[in-house]
């Protein structure tokens, strides 16, 4: 290959076997060294007096972390409550809203399956109905898709519920633009935007979502289990605590009914929450835009190899992606879910409209090198497919 990354470097920074050539980071991401350090600082910190630390400190230090987090995204830090992951956040939403009978969770064919059970466990409590609706790929017009999704609106929809970057294909949807035509039909906006944070440039108010539930141990990098849910201020007395504790029925003057409810949730482990600002730091220091830039570039030229010996098409256009990115393959699936077993490769493999596809994700770690033992390993499945 001829392109290089020009920032390869930074796979010195991660833990991750060397002899392991990764393209999942999508799945569980990777935590950087001085990311991980900032996780076992607090750690330490807190066994070192832990009524001290969980009792006095805490609300402070996640106060500063999610200041930081509000910064990052252009949301009001009041608006944001950390959470374990974004299956956590999106349950408080499901599991909070008042939805009847006859009501409609309107949602795409592209979505998370744990998200799909909790809207789907949620409704047959209620007599609602989950709707998906069918986004067909290969996409030619990213614009055709606003119109598929927006068709599936009729005067019983009550909630939009749709992925920032879809998990199963990797699509950046364009969901600022169905976040506003909701806003104008009163209907509620929820955003999956698990993939999102570190991957794509987020703002809160640009994207104008009544609730967004992002990651933040995925593509930013911070330790695992730190995730947060934001909520429109107009919105938040929709939600109820998913854990009841010390933060309901609390009254104390000037406090957020929002903080209480999802910050008091019993006694947690908070490092992982408070490495987020240590994750964002390492990415500001380390020019993530052009990391992003080149991590698209080495994907981009990957997919097009892959797919010159396929001759199969595109899923997309390269706007509708970014650092992850759903490959077509000839054949049937199971030629090619032995990669990690023959070749030490972890990458997911599945069935995409009938067609065997391979998700890849490419971070700072990942060089050509990995991209040309994949390759060769799609070719010789492709063989005997």
């Amino acid at each position: 290959m001829t392109l290089s990354l020009p920032l390869h470097h930074l796979a010195d920074q991660y833990l991750l076997d060397p002899e392991v050539v990764y393209l999942n980071h999508g799945s569980f991401g990777a935590v950087p060294r001085p990311v991980f350090e900032s996780y076992q600082h607090w750690q330490r910190e807190l066994e070192s007096n832990p009524v001290i630390f969980l009792g006095r400190r805490l609300p402070d230090l996640l106060a500063l972390s999610r200041e930081r987090l509000g910064t990052y995204i252009n949301a009001v830090p009041d608006d944001l409550t950390f959470v374990p992951n974004v299956t956590y956040a999106l349950n408080i939403v499901a599991r909070s809203l008042d939805l009847q009978e006859g009501d409609v969770v309107l949602s795409t064919d592209h979505e998370y399956g744990a998200i799909n059970r909790a809207w789907r466990f949620n409704c047959e409590k209620s007599g609602a109905q989950l709707v998906s609706r069918q986004i067909a790929v290969p996409i030619a017009d990213p614009t055709a898709v606003v119109e598929q999704i927006w068709a599936g609106v009729d005067e019983h929809t009550r909630v939009i519920s749709l992925s920032h970057i879809t998990s199963p294909s990797a699509l950046i949807l364009p969901v600022a633009e169905i976040c506003r035509r909701a806003r104008e039909a009163g209907i509620i906006s929820v955003v999956d935007g698990a993939h999102a944070p570190g991957q794509i440039d987020l703002d809160m108010e640009i994207i104008g979502a009544d609730f967004y539930g992002g990651n933040c141990h995925k593509w930013l990098s911070s330790a695992r289990g730190a995730g947060f849910l934001y909520a429109r201020p107009e919105r938040q007395h929709l939600l109820e605590p998913l854990v009841v504790s010390h933060g309901w029925d609390r009254e104390v003057p000037g406090d957020s009914v929002f903080q209480d409810y999802f910050t008091s949730v019993g006694t947690i482990d908070p490092a992982a929450y408070l490495s987020v600002p240590a994750a964002i730091d390492f990415q500001q220091q380390n020019d993530w835009a052009q990391v992003r830039r080149a991590c698209h570039s080495l994907l981009q030229e990957t997919e097009q190899r892959i797919l010159a010996m396929s001759g199969l098409p595109p899923i997309s256009p390269p706007s509708m992606w970014a650092q992850m990115r759903v490959v077509l393959l000839p054949g049937k699936v199971e030629a090619y879910q032995r990669l990690w077993e023959e070749d030490r490769i972890i990458v997911p493999v599945g069935q995409h409209g009938g067609q065997p596809g391979v998700r890849i994700s490419v971070q700072a770690y990942n060089t050509p090198a990995h991209m040309d033992t994949l390759v060769t390993a799609l070719k010789k499945g492709a063989a005997v497919a």
